[in-house]
């Protein structure tokens, strides 16, 4: 419900350094009739150039995703903003199996699949919060500035979670869900086999409101910027795979991206109050490697369970992701239970 976006897969482009527009339009139904309209595809592209989605389909694990997109106009205008916005990786290194995962939920499924959802008053608001009012609407006690330091195991389970001042002992019924990063995950349990490589991604959020004529959601290329986000209170950023701007003074990047925003929203106005947000483990990279290392959500310890968008969902670190990583715990959880009684 605090999820909102256009009621028909639409997604608008602004090319800078061309100066050109358009608007990709996916048909709703699973047959692709639209990539043979003109007006529905990337501008001076054919319908043939679209069969690379097909052959993500059938990608090997080991298989890296340039050579399924090649490197013309289409990969240009279309391939590479939406596969390094989904893995956060480059397509050079990238995984061709991920990409196909992807491609498999949205293109494959028809445009009523590829509807791009934004959460306009913020994650928090739309997923964090509901889940917290959940838990505590169940009895949870939510702790925060609370660090888990080690779990304590016995055999086959996990008995004790150190939290420093605090050791929690554990019930013969008792399971542990954890969804941490992957280096706290390892630092943690023994043995465990884990993505080691991480991909960075740059944030910025600018206090000034969208023009009215702003889509919601702008693809841009030519630029730094990848994606805009037009809200009612502010203008916001996304850089997939952003090593490059990590070295970048923070002031240098604000007055840059703004340029690039102004040009896109078609306006002018002073630099506003900004805020540069840099995640340099935003992701684990999603290369062929890096994949064969996630671990399913079931543990060598019976009664504790991972989650998290870097353990094996099939899909790179998105949201979908770890929606599903938790899905799947729960539901072990549940089975846990019920096999004891």
């Amino acid at each position: 419900g605090r999820l909102a976006g256009p009621e028909q897969a639409s997604f608008d482009f602004c090319d800078l350094a061309r100066r050109k527009r358009w608007t990709l339009r996916p048909n709703a139904g699973k047959f692709p009739w639209w990539i043979l309209a003109p007006g529905r595809r990337v501008p001076n592209s054919a319908g043939r150039d679209y069969l690379a989605l097909v052959k993500l389909l059938f990608a090997s694990p080991d298989r890296t995703l340039r050579p399924f997109l090649g490197d013309g106009e289409i990969a240009r205008n279309l391939w590479n903003p939406l596969f390094v916005s989904a893995l956060n990786t480059d397509p050079a290194e990238a995984s061709a199996a991920l990409a196909g995962a992807i491609v498999r939920e949205t293109f494959a499924k028809g445009g009523a699949a590829c509807r791009p959802l934004v959460a306009v008053d913020g994650l928090s608001a739309a997923f964090v919060d509901p889940a917290l009012d959940f838990l505590r609407g169940k009895g949870a006690k939510i702790r925060f500035g609370a660090s888990l330091r080690s779990i304590a195991f016995e055999g086959d389970r996990a008995v004790a979670l150190d939290f420093g001042e605090d050791r929690t002992a554990l019930g013969p019924d008792d399971k542990i869900v954890l969804a941490v990063t992957a280096p706290v995950a390892v630092a943690l349990l023994p043995g465990l086999s884990a993505p080691d490589q991480f991909r960075a991604i740059v944030n910025a959020h600018f206090a000034c409101p969208a023009p009215k004529n702003l889509p919601l959601l702008t693809g841009v290329i030519g630029g730094a910027t990848e994606w805009l986000f037009g809200f009612h209170d502010r203008l916001s950023v996304t850089i997939s795979a952003a090593e490059r701007f990590l070295a970048t003074p923070r002031e240098e990047l604000a007055e840059r991206i703004w340029t690039e925003v102004q040009a896109v929203a078609d306006f002018s106005a002073p630099l506003p109050a900004w805020q540069i947000i840099k995640e340099k483990r935003a992701t684990f990279a999603a290369t062929p490697a890096q994949d064969s290392l996630r671990p399913g959500a079931e543990t060598q310890w019976r009664n504790l369970f991972l989650a998290g968008d870097w353990t094996q969902t099939g899909l790179p670190a998105t949201i979908e992701g770890a929606v599903r990583s938790g899905v799947t715990a729960a539901g072990l959880c549940a089975g846990a239970s019920s096999s004891r009684r």
